[in-house]
Order: C-alpha cells, then sequence, then structure tokens
C-alpha cells in the first residue's frame, strides 16, 4: 500500500479543520447578538472582530490552497515541459552514455520512448511520479559518474606522486 506524501496529509488536516471550524454558525451568532447591544463603540469592536476572523479564516484558506498548488506544481509535469524534454533528452542521454558506457544501449532507447507527451500524460494521470521516479534516479547516475571522474584523477595524481619519490 502507497503512503501518503506528508506534506498533502498535514495541508489535509489543516484544510478539515479549517472546514470543521464554524466560523459561519459563530459570526451569525455574534450578529443575532450584537443586534442587541445599543453601545455604538462595542457594536463597532463585534463587527471589527467578526470580519478579522472572516478575513483571518479566508487567508488561511487560500495559504492552504497554495500550499496544494505547490505540491502539485512539484508532482505534474506540464505539456510546455514535456515538450523540452522530447526535445532534449536524447542529447543527455548521449551524455549519459558517455559517463556510463557499461550500461546497454537498449535501456536508453526504451527511456526515450517513455518521454512522449501521450506517455507522460497517461502515466501522470495514474499517478506517476517522472520527477521521482526518472530525475531522481538520473541525478544519481550523474553525481556517480563524476564522483567517479574525481576519483580517478585523484588516482593517478597520487600515482603520479609516488613514481616521482
Amino acid at each position: 500500500m502507497e503512503s501518503i506524501n506528508p506534506v498533502i496529509a498535514d495541508i489535509a488536516v489543516q484544510l478539515t479543520s479549517l472546514a470543521i471550524k464554524g466560523t459561519t454558525t459563530a459570526v451569525l451568532n455574534k450578529i443575532k447578538a450584537s443586534k442587541e447591544v445599543k453601545d455604538a463603540e462595542k457594536l463597532r469592536n463585534i463587527y471589527d472582530e467578526i470580519v478579522s476572523e472572516l478575513l483571518n479564516e479566508r487567508d488561511e484558506a487560500v495559504r492552504i490552497a497554495q500550499a496544494y498548488k505547490s505540491e502539485l506544481d512539484r508532482i505534474v509535469i506540464s505539456d510546455e515541459d514535456i515538450k523540452h524534454l522530447e526535445s532534449t533528452v536524447a542529447g543527455v542521454l548521449e551524455i549519459v552514455k558517455g559517463f556510463s558506457p557499461e550500461m546497454p544501449i537498449d535501456s536508453f532507447e526504451q527511456f526515450k520512448s517513455l518521454i512522449s507527451v501521450d506517455t507522460l500524460k497517461t502515466m501522470q494521470l495514474l499517478g506517476f511520479n517522472y520527477k521521482a521516479a526518472i530525475g531522481e534516479p538520473l541525478t544519481s547516475i550523474c553525481a556517480d559518474a563524476i564522483r567517479s571522474l574525481g576519483q580517478k584523477k585523484q588516482s593517478s595524481a597520487v600515482g603520479n606522486t609516488s613514481k616521482r619519490k
């Protein structure tokens, strides 16, 4: 069973809490009670409190909506991004192939076939997270390749230093 993203779970709790807060009922009760108040200053304070409470709740709802949108944007790849991926992925794969020549070429060709608008959109609709599934491993491969280049340079530098002695 897939676990729920902790950020999404936290936002959902905040939204649920906001939904059950009962601000509407509280505001209506304050308005009913304010009809009996004859002092203009007290009445103004009650209305200020009502407006402040409504504005705070609206701000909280906007903040929650923005948090949901931010999480969605982090996962979803836009059509423009997909088209850009299609046009550049072959070049990136050639670079990666150069770093890891021992990897089978068939793997790269299969990977390239996954990068199409239809495939990506369909997989996203099914809940597939390409950024996590492809982006993170690709980042690891590149990082490993760069580390191995650094290690080769260090070992050859150490070998050259020991030969001079």
